[in-house]
């Protein structure tokens, strides 16, 4: 007796942690952006203490890049997207070690790999949302 009295009376579920629409794998490409920006820049400027500054802001934004794509990659891809796009966890793991190449270079090409990468990503992200 005591069980159903205070059993749940409204069965709730939802796609992920939050209503859906906090997600959104353009928040990891501007912080990418950014980081191959700031290659792009350091390349033109030989003062040591510019370049201290700009190694300094690309590895914070290769870090938010990186965390953007993790939560994508924990909290909003669930099973049923695995399932359909199989690639997806080697493809977040590659995204990942690029960026993080990136946050180690001052060459826009490891910054533009990880764009890449990223573009990959935002396709599957979007045509998860339409199903």
């Amino acid at each position: 007796m005591l069980s159903r009295l205070f059993a749940p009376t409204v069965k709730v579920s939802a796609h992920c942690d939050l209503p859906c629409g906090v997600y959104d794998p353009a928040q990891a490409r501007i912080e990418a952006e950014s980081v191959k920006a700031v290659q792009e820049k350091m390349a033109g400027n030989d003062d040591a203490h510019y370049q201290a500054r700009a190694t300094v802001i690309k590895e914070q934004r290769a870090e938010l890049a990186k965390h953007h794509v993790s939560v994508l990659w924990s909290d909003y891809f669930k099973p049923p997207h695995f399932e359909k796009y199989p690639e997806l966890h080697q493809l977040v793991n590659d995204t990942l070690k690029a960026l993080s190449a990136a946050k180690a270079s001052t060459d826009p090409a490891t910054g533009q790999k990880a764009l890449d990468y990223i573009a990959q990503i935002d396709k599957i992200f979007w045509e998860t949302k339409k199903a």
